[in-house]
């Protein structure tokens, strides 16, 4: 993967919990924002970035949770835009799983709290929304201390940026430049792309090429802009094939690294898969090339490929469209041969989202006589309540030199403590990513 490279950054307008065309065009162009997330990073996006256009408080807080799902739904940085009064907003969006939040300089509160909020969260969380060129030039010091990104919105990028004004404060913000435009000519495109200023390009332009985003890249490459592209550290050439000239494939789940499928590469297939960013195979019983997913929809977005240890099958890890086998099962694995009675260690994660799935499950679907739905009915004051008692228990149970009694109550504290998370709406993913960007 390249470094500093320049991103292609599609837009999402939110606006009464739904994706709009723009700014001024409410038209709405989905109802499930998280979905379109997804089509947009399986279409090989760098980020995305989320525009709150909610008309008070009420429509706000719903528009946060889409922008949750939003962020859920996908692998790459969400940058979230719009709604930004006080630091409290910003941590709203970082909290509902941003990478980064952006302050609207247009508005004079926004520029008074940067200080403050890049201190608090860091630099790298915070960008800044540009309308007008006097907002670099008043506030030069202030940006490039506080701030990581210039994002350029209209009416900026509509007509300021080619004057050699904005060219000059542009050059001289020291700043990565994010510009929004509505549309471009391929020239143009390529033309911006190559600026030294520029980051990133965004808004309807991309939105509205999300299928070609691919296609957008290889172009700038060949133009020798750098971009994220599907580049190759082994050859065709380098590996071994086999008595028909191809390569076995063996296909994983990238989330859950379930095994979905084994299929095989010529040299056109693995070429393919590298330009498109979408697993592609040699049929061997056609004895064509196959797009997996070209007529059922089932696309396979690679994550990774990787080479055994003697070059002579892949591993890939996908994100999986639907169902991988042709019989409609998610995997292609499902007749069982034989399996060894034993005492199998589970999947930790696992267990937990079981053990979650099933708390779900009686908060949507009651049981009579379920302590969960005992809790549930009682509401969160009484679930706050066991789960402060089965903390002191731990605690209690630490004192004591046999480890079983402080497993035990562990468990009960994690049990109390998934019913919470289910009354809240958080999931393990929530969890473990937080985790992991800590």
């Amino acid at each position: 993967m390249q470094q500093n490279y320049k991103k292609f950054i599609p837009c999402i307008y939110l606006y009464q919990g739904s994706a709009v065309k723009c700014f001024e065009d409410r038209t709405v162009v989905s109802m499930n924002a998280a979905e379109l997330a997804k089509y947009y990073s399986d279409n090989n996006a760098d980020e995305i970035l989320v525009f709150d256009l909610s008309n008070g408080d009420k429509e706000h807080e719903e528009n946060l949770d889409v922008l949750k799902a939003v962020c859920a739904a996908v692998d790459i940085p969400v940058i979230g835009a719009g709604n930004v009064h006080r630091m409290e907003d910003i941590k709203k969006l970082i909290y509902a799983g941003c990478k980064k939040a952006a302050l609207n300089y247009s508005k004079p509160g926004n520029v008074e709290i940067t200080e403050e909020v890049s201190l608090k969260f860091g630099k790298d969380k915070i960008a800044v929304c540009i309308a007008e060129s006097s907002e670099i030039t008043k506030n030069r010091e202030l940006l490039e201390e506080y701030v990581s990104d210039l994002i350029l919105v209209q009416p900026f990028s509509k007509a300021a940026f080619t004057a050699e004004k904005a060219k000059n404060c542009l050059e001289t913000a020291k700043l990565p430049v994010i510009l929004c435009m509505q549309t471009a000519s391929l020239e143009k495109i390529l033309e911006v792309m190559a600026r030294e200023e520029i980051s990133g390009l965004s808004g309807e332009i991309v939105n509205e090429n999300a299928k070609e985003i691919q296609s957008l890249k290889n172009l700038c490459a060949g133009a020798g802009i750098a971009v994220n592209t599907f580049e190759a550290a082994i050859s065709w050439a380098e590996l071994k094939k086999n008595s028909d000239g191809m390569v076995p494939v063996v296909v994983q789940d990238y989330k859950t690294d379930e095994v979905l499928m084994v299929a095989y590469m010529n040299e056109e297939a693995y070429e393919n898969t590298l330009k498109t960013g979408k697993m592609t195979y040699f049929s061997r019983s056609r004895s064509e090339l196959w797009l997996k997913g070209e007529t059922s929809g089932h696309f396979q977005y690679v994550q990774s490929l990787t080479a055994d240890c003697d070059l002579d099958t892949i591993l890939a890890r996908v994100s999986q469209v639907g169902a991988a086998c042709h019989t409609g099962n998610y995997s292609c694995f499902f007749h069982k041969i034989m399996e060894r009675e034993c005492d199998r260690k589970e999947n930790p994660l696992k267990v937990f989202e079981d053990v979650l799935g099933v708390i779900k499950d009686r908060k949507v679907n009651p049981k009579e006589g379920s302590y969960t739905n005992y809790l549930f009915d009682k509401g969160v004051d009484k679930i706050l309540k066991k789960l402060g008692e089965e903390a002191t228990e731990i605690v209690i149970a630490a004192k004591n030199p046999n480890p079983n009694e402080i497993k035990y109550e562990i468990s009960d504290f994690l049990y109390h403590m998934m019913v919470l998370m289910v009354e809240k709406g958080v999931s393990w993913e929530e969890i473990t990513t937080e985790l992991a960007n800590r």
